[in-house]
């Protein structure tokens, strides 16, 4: 029995699949390692101490972590040094970027996203989630989502179910030609 004054749910019969970025947030914990501390004077790579530091620093305390390798000083860095830190790091370390922190989320977001299956989402009228309740969530993100599912959704919007933006929306072939 339908009441004249009943509210119905309309976004919720709508059939629009709502996905909020939030939940694929890289969850382990960042770290920026600066190879400055590792400068003499923050000029210059000493190779001899340098590979005194790699071979002897307890590089345990990065397990489990991602950390983003760069250098703060106006110096000349050589490639093999930051090759020569990955390779003590790597057997503790979740994921090694070169970059800043922005530079490894960023790489963090687009992996987390590529276990998305686009088939999941095939003919569907899909809303991106556009404000975040905890983190902040990159532009990269945005773009990598619409990337993987526009070939596949029929429309992509953003925003919230009950307000939002167009993005895309697939055109329905007519079938004259």
């Amino acid at each position: 029995m339908r009441f004249e004054n009943e509210i119905t749910n309309k976004v919720a019969q709508s059939g629009i699949i709502e996905i909020n970025l939030e939940d694929f947030f890289p969850q382990n914990e960042k770290v920026l390692y600066d190879l400055k501390s590792n400068l003499y004077e923050e000029l210059v790579l000493k190779e001899k101490d340098f590979r005194e530091f790699v071979k002897n620093n307890n590089w345990k305390i990065y397990e489990g972590k991602s950390v983003a390798l760069y250098c703060s000083a106006d110096a000349i860095v050589p490639t093999w040094a930051y090759m020569l830190l990955t390779s003590a790091l790597e057997q503790f370390a979740k994921k090694i970027v070169f970059g800043d922190l922005k530079t490894l989320e960023n790489i963090l977001w687009m992996e987390s996203l590529s276990k998305i299956n686009p088939e999941n989402f095939r003919d569907a009228r899909v809303v991106i989630k556009g404000c975040s309740d905890k983190i902040s969530i990159p532009e990269c993100a945005y773009v990598e989502i619409t990337r993987l599912l526009k070939p596949v959704a029929k429309s992509i919007m953003y925003g919230e179910p009950c307000s939002t933006v167009p993005v895309f929306k697939r055109k329905e072939s007519s079938g004259d030609n």
